[in-house]
């Protein structure tokens, strides 16, 4: 039996904590022609929720995360665009198909299924467009969330817990489009930024997985868990980078090191990425860019074909999200000012 209602939590507004409210009546959305109801049984917690909730993506910011005031009086501070409050956040997702509507027939009832954070969604006028699973899309933070049939993953078959299932949509998804679209490859240096964070740990893992040499950049007391998932090496985020050693820089910090990851890519290196916490907003000396030939790689949008590679690796248990504590949905608050801590090398999961 599905119920009328659900419990979850709503983002109401940009701003802090207090924009994250528990309720306990939120309709239950039923599923139209071509969708799918999913009974969420784990949800994962990531920094762009956090981002999300902050106004972060907005153009009026510069700084990094933890610089944005909380009472800051931001519109347009979603994926691009501004958001729909009431918003359900929540990208990462594990649960169980509950109800089906009209003609879907590739979907059974009881399957265990994930999904895409990033959902593509291409035009002729855009092949680049998509849109966000807990930004222009409800989300994972509640009982329940609606999906269409072509959005959803089947992994039934795989060893891996409901928990861990939830720990690699947004982390694994995005290391996995980084490394594809820079084209890691076996034997190639690799250097990984933020690599103790959930996309850094996921991004050694399967670099590290396709044979490369991976090098970690981590704090001094998490870099024993980055060697353990696969890297070769840490470095401190101190340390002095080498100059034009590495194939590939996979990054998610940006901001003052910048200058000096692009210095330290081979000639016709590739740098990709996918996250600035430390700073969108860099310094280039584009004769280190162009005199080299090195190539540069936003990386949001990820293809259907390339996230069914991640759940092939999910199903056949070549992946191993590391998870640091679970919480009850009721906590999000905690557990995103856990998550801010950076204490922990893992990943925080919610239950609803």
């Amino acid at each position: 039996m599905i119920p009328d209602v659900m419990s979850g939590v709503y983002l109401t507004g940009h701003g802090g904590p207090d924009m994250l409210e528990w309720r306990d009546y939120i309709p239950v959305p039923p599923p139209r022609a071509g969708q799918v109801l999913v009974k969420v049984s784990a949800a994962g917690v990531n920094n762009t929720d956090i981002n999300t909730r902050v106004g972060w993506y907005s153009s009026d910011v510069s700084g990094a995360t933890e610089d944005v005031g909380e009472d800051s009086d931001i519109e347009d501070g979603g994926w691009g665009a501004a958001i729909n409050f009431p918003r359900i956040q929540g990208g990462d997702i594990c649960g169980t198909v509950v109800a089906v509507g009209e003609g879907v027939n590739s979907v059974e009832l009881g399957a265990r299924v994930t999904s895409q954070i990033n959902i593509p969604r291409p035009t002729p006028e855009n092949p680049f467009a998509y849109v966000a699973l807990g930004s222009e899309l409800n989300g994972a933070f509640a009982e329940y969330c609606l999906l269409q049939e072509d959005e959803i993953f089947d992994v039934s078959g795989s060893p891996l817990s409901d928990e861990e299932i939830a720990a690699i949509p947004c982390g694994f998804g995005t290391a996995y489009n980084l490394l594809s679209r820079s084209g890691v490859c076996e034997g190639q240096n690799v250097l990984v930024t933020g690599a103790s964070g959930v996309v850094g740990l996921a991004a050694v893992q399967l670099a590290a997985l396709r044979g490369a040499q991976v090098t970690g950049i981590a704090a001094d007391e998490k870099a024993a868990t980055v060697r353990q998932v696969g890297a070769k090496e840490v470095l401190s985020r101190s340390a002095v980078l080498p100059t034009q050693h590495f194939d590939a820089v996979i990054d998610v910090v940006a901001g003052k090191v910048w200058p000096d990851l692009i210095r330290a890519l081979k000639p016709g290196g590739h740098y990709a990425v996918s996250g600035a916490i430390a700073g969108p907003i860099v310094e280039a000396d584009l004769r280190e860019i162009y005199l080299t030939d090195i190539t540069i790689h936003g990386c949001s949008f990820m293809s259907r074909e390339v996230f069914s590679g991640l759940v092939d690796l999910m199903i056949e248990g070549r992946v191993k999200p590391t998870i640091a504590k679970t919480y009850p949905l009721r906590d999000i608050a905690q557990a995103q000012a856990d998550f801010q801590t950076k204490k922990s090398a893992g990943k925080l999961i919610l239950l609803p």
